[in-house]
């Protein structure tokens, strides 16, 4: 049965009235057994097993805080570069386009059959060489018979000259035949040059493109027939901003890239400047003639160029691996002396602000912050901070060149 202990003050104590609490919510199985001495003995013993519990399972813990106190950081292994003056040319990177110092796409002025082509796609042809030749057998006959009556109203002018000489003809008859022999030599030159149409010539030194049309084909007036660009030298156009304008000069020196030729680089000088500055950029249009006598470069191919402007100045130099680029500020690695807690020697880092100017290739100028002769950290900056100890393997060198190349894996 149900144990309920009585309501008449005889357990006035709180373990009394806990004891009475847990006997009503317990089942009747378990109350019936639960008396106030088991009762308190519970009270003792539950809070010393709890305890016992959380020791066992918050004990690793509790060492591994306590150990972590005198846990000294092992240092972390990076790679430094020596801080030092060089040579630093300041340049005017632009981005252009090639473009032919002659180009066009050569067309016929009359319609007709296509009898031969005169060049191989893609060879250097000279000017005046003959590239197509359209059907001009009945036009070549009519000028035939035109020449021939130049020639027949030619003579008959002669005659009448010695006859108007001798007053044997009227003046009429005189003029006559002088406007005669005029009109025949223009119909005669007039039909001359409609043969001359019929064969389309290289109108200057150049390459010739592939053709688009073949022997039989009957092209159209206006139709394209093959393209010819003169390659060497070749223009390069780009844009400056209208506030380094004042760094160019007509005859200024300019070194042009590009990914289609690779590992070689092109001079070339400015031959002129737009006399206007665009609104919508503010940027002049600049040209430049680069000598090309391998026809290496085409037109229409992406372009890189890079301008000398005013005398090389003294910089230092680091690579981009060493600086920690930010927004909030850009800051190195200085690698120093310094003596730990034991007063052991060692080398240890410290963060500093910077000052970077103009990137060039792998490098980039430091105006400020950065003394000679100072240790810098080139890689391994992700795992510093500052104070860090450091030791220094400098066996893998990083890329540190002012003017790199594209290098091509071969697998």
């Amino acid at each position: 049965m149900t144990y309920i202990p009585p309501d008449n003050g005889a357990y006035p104590d709180r373990t009394a009235r806990a004891h009475g609490f847990f006997a009503r919510i317990l089942p009747p199985s378990v109350s019936q057994h639960l008396t106030p001495r088991m009762f308190k003995m519970l009270v003792i013993v539950i809070p010393v097993l709890l305890l016992i519990f959380a020791w066992v399972i918050l004990e690793p813990l509790v060492m591994f805080l306590l150990s972590g106190a005198s846990f000294t950081q092992p240092p972390a292994t990076v790679s430094t570069v020596h801080a030092r003056y060089t040579d630093w040319q300041p340049q005017l990177r632009s981005i252009g386009t090639l473009h032919a110092i002659q180009g066009a796409d050569l067309s016929s002025e009359l319609a007709g059959e296509v009898t031969r082509i005169g060049f191989r796609p893609g060879s250097d042809v000279r000017k005046g060489t003959l590239l197509v030749q359209l059907r001009d057998d009945s036009d070549r006959a009519t000028l035939a018979a035109l020449r021939a009556s130049a020639v027949l109203a030619a003579q008959t002018y002669k005659r009448d000259v010695a006859l108007n000489k001798a007053n044997a003809i009227s003046k009429v008859e005189y003029d006559t035949a002088l406007a005669n022999m005029q009109s025949a030599q223009g119909q005669a030159d007039a039909q001359a040059a409609l043969v001359d149409k019929k064969g389309i010539r290289a109108p200057y030194d150049g390459r010739v493109g592939i053709n688009q049309v073949d022997v039989g084909q009957y092209v159209t007036a206006g139709q394209v027939l093959v393209t010819l660009q003169e390659l060497d030298p070749i223009f390069v156009d780009f844009e400056v901003p209208q506030q380094q304008l004042s760094d160019l000069k007509v005859g200024g020196k300019i070194t042009l890239t590009t990914d289609a030729v690779a590992n070689k680089s092109f001079v070339g000088h400015v031959v002129a400047f737009d006399p206007k500055v665009d609104p919508a950029t503010r940027n002049v249009h600049v040209r430049a003639a680069v000598s090309n006598p391998n026809k290496l470069l085409l037109p229409g191919m992406f372009a890189t160029v890079e301008v000398n402007v005013h005398e090389p100045v003294r910089r230092i130099t680091l690579p981009q691996t060493a600086v920690v680029f930010s927004p909030y500020g850009d800051t190195v690695f200085v690698v120093v002396h310094a003596k730990d807690a034991k007063g052991k020697d060692g080398l240890v880092v410290r963060q500093r602000f910077i000052v970077v100017g103009e990137q060039r290739g792998d490098q980039v100028a430091v105006t400020s912050g950065v003394k000679p002769d100072e240790d810098i950290v080139s890689s391994g900056q992700i795992k510093l901070k500052n104070g860090a100890p450091v030791v220094i393997n400098n066996s893998v060198v990083l890329p540190n060149d002012p003017a790199p190349t594209p290098q091509e894996d071969h697998y």
